[in-house]
């Protein structure tokens, strides 16, 4: 990077970090540190729960996934809407009359302590995880940038991220999202724009448009539809988005701590509401936005020179192998299928486009041209995965990336890096201010002989923080071979465990005579069995059992709701603790 890329790199992330310091005041315990003392307006609230979500995964691997699948992953958002009308109405007044700390707080009060903790524990693991995984982005960054060792890269960048979240707690949070997300949101205004201005001077906006959506990059809505029915394996179609991610995002913004943590620091019910209904309204026009920059960089590469590997270290890992003549041969033959596929796009362009007979002859041309080339990198990706010692062909990450230091230019380069790690530092500090929460509330204040309270509890919480950020970097250590883009990752591991989260919520919010914790308590354990049997049972056998994971939320929760349901009865209703007026609906 140029020296005016590293000093607006430094200046963005310093002056954010002391902006959040000097933000973070609050009374020093649980309720301060933990809630921010329940005093955010419906604007930090909506900021702090779209920073908490949009990491740096978000604006990292999303482009890439547009470059690679097109926007179908755009409808894995659709059921945000209406799990945010339902959240407002039901979940927060719950958590606001109970005054909890944690949404698991509730389970106990409305079932027994074994369904609070095993819980709680699910929450741990499902969330220690992917927030391993979000640490391993901004990581990845600065091993492109500098060359560096992966593993001390994430020793480096976990070390500043838990300096970062052990500053001031969830008002530390809340405030510098409001200043990151400004920052982040005229970044991604800034590459689109600078997309389109480096295309050739004959080629708009409205045209880049059209040769992406000629090769299939703007899918935006997809049946899921084939010769043999509905593919249940097809990950991102419409009607996965609607039901399955609506199951998700029920489950996510309700009762994943990270999320409920943002909007009960909220100062009354209407603020939460407000926060999470505006969240619903604009999340699906962002990643729109996020997803159509890796659409118009497609549409860049099919008029300048694409790199056959866009991972520069893997590419020369490969270049150093056995495989190193294999892979100039292709090179060579990738760059002649580049180039006719420019000159067609060229010619397909001043032929006038959409709706001219001429141009409309070209449009074989030009994806032929596009199958060849996508042949030749799946190729030379699967060398790198099966026979390079040391390779990944996964690059899908590192789109975006490489684009951004090969062709902005300088001072826009630390900006956009800038962008990248204050959406990570944003949404791993909720996420590790979240699981020392309940590490405090549902663990040690729960078991421990004498609970902590005031400035003890707030000093524990800090210790808990540490715990957690460097249970994360362990994480991240294992992150590099895992899988086809980093978003799509940590969505396949929280669905693992959102749906059987969830359904224990609502059949404590919704099922008020199912009264029997012990029902639930192992309703729970068999839906999650049950969610892992379907999940391992598509993965070593795709061909039979093959389900897109947005389809195990509603598995899961579906099969705890049942299950509760049939051993409530088996058992009886015994339970100690009986369902209150503010537990049913009313």
């Amino acid at each position: 990077m140029h020296a005016l890329d590293w000093i607006v790199l430094m200046l963005t992330l310093t002056g954010v970090v002391f902006y959040g310091i000097r933000k973070s005041k609050t009374t020093r315990d649980l309720d301060g540190y933990f809630r921010s003392n329940q005093n955010l307006s419906w604007g930090l609230v909506l900021l702090g729960i779209m920073g908490t979500q949009a990491s740096a995964i978000t604006f990292l691997s999303a482009p890439g996934q547009g470059f690679t699948d097109g926007m179908r992953f755009v409808q894995y958002y659709f059921g945000i809407p209406l799990a945010m009308i339902v959240i407002s109405a039901f979940f927060v007044p719950r958590f606001r009359q109970w005054n909890v700390i944690t949404a698991y707080e509730y389970l106990e009060h409305r079932f027994d302590g074994k369904t609070r903790t095993l819980t709680s524990l699910l929450f741990f693991l499902q969330r220690g995880l992917s927030t391993g995984i979000s640490i391993f982005a901004p990581s990845l960054i600065l091993s492109s940038l500098l060359g560096w060792n992966i593993y001390w890269t994430n020793l480096f960048m976990g070390g500043l991220l838990i300096i970062y979240t052990l500053s001031g707690g969830a008002r530390a949070v809340a405030y510098t999202q409001q200043l990151q997300f400004a920052i982040i949101l005229l970044s991604m205004f800034l590459a689109g724009y600078l997309l389109v201005h480096l295309m050739p001077e004959q080629v708009g906006f409205v045209d880049a448009l059209d040769i992406s959506g000629k090769l299939g990059k703007l899918n935006v809505i997809t049946d899921g539809m084939t010769a043999k029915g509905f593919n249940w394996g097809d990950n991102y179609n419409i009607w996965s988005g609607i039901i399955g991610g609506f199951f998700l995002a029920l489950s996510y913004f309700g009762t994943d701590q990270s999320q409920v943590g943002r909007f009960l620091t909220g100062k009354s019910v209407r603020e939460s509401r407000l926060g999470l209904l505006m969240n619903g309204l604009v999340k699906i026009p962002m990643q729109f936005l996020i997803l159509l920059v890796g659409a118009l960089l497609f549409s860049y590469y099919s008029f300048e020179r694409a790199p056959l590997i866009f991972n520069q270290v893997q590419e020369e890992r490969i270049q150093r192998s056995a495989y190193r003549d294999s892979f100039q041969l292709a090179q060579v033959r990738y760059d002649s299928f580049q180039l006719i596929k420019r000159r067609v796009a060229t010619e397909y362009v001043q032929a006038g486009g959409q709706g001219s007979v001429q141009a409309s002859l070209l449009i074989p041309k030009l994806q032929q041209a596009q199958t060849e080339a996508d042949a030749i990198r799946k190729q030379v990706k699967g060398w790198l995965n099966d026979r390079v010692p040391g390779g990944d062909g996964n690059d899908t990450n590192y789109i975006f990336i490489r684009f951004v230091l090969d062709h902005l230019p300088a001072g826009l380069v630390g900006l956009l890096i800038a962008m990248i790690f204050l959406a990570s530092w944003g949404s791993i500090a909720a996420a590790i201010n979240s699981l020392a929460a309940c590490s405090m509330v549902d663990l040690h204040n729960r078991f421990a002989k004498h609970p902590a309270e005031g400035e003890q509890a707030y000093r524990l919480s800090k210790w808990y923080t540490l715990g957690w950020g460097v249970f994360c970097i362990v994480v991240a250590m294992f992150t590099y071979n895992i899988g086809n883009s980093l978003i799509e990752a940590v969505n396949i591991l929280g669905s693992l465990f959102y749906g059987v989260i969830l359904g224990v919520f609502l059949v404590a919010l919704f099922i008020p005579v199912i009264r029997n914790a012990t029902a639930v308590f192992w309703g729970l354990i068999i839906g999650e069995l049950i969610v892992l049997g379907v999940f391992f049972s598509g993965y070593f056998f795709p061909d039979r059992f093959k389900i897109g994971f947005l389809w195990l939320n509603p598995i899961g929760a579906g099969a705890v709701v049942v299950f509760s349901l049939l051993l409530s009865v088996r058992m009886g209703q015994k339970n100690p603790r009986q369902v209150t007026g503010i537990d049913k609906l009313s």
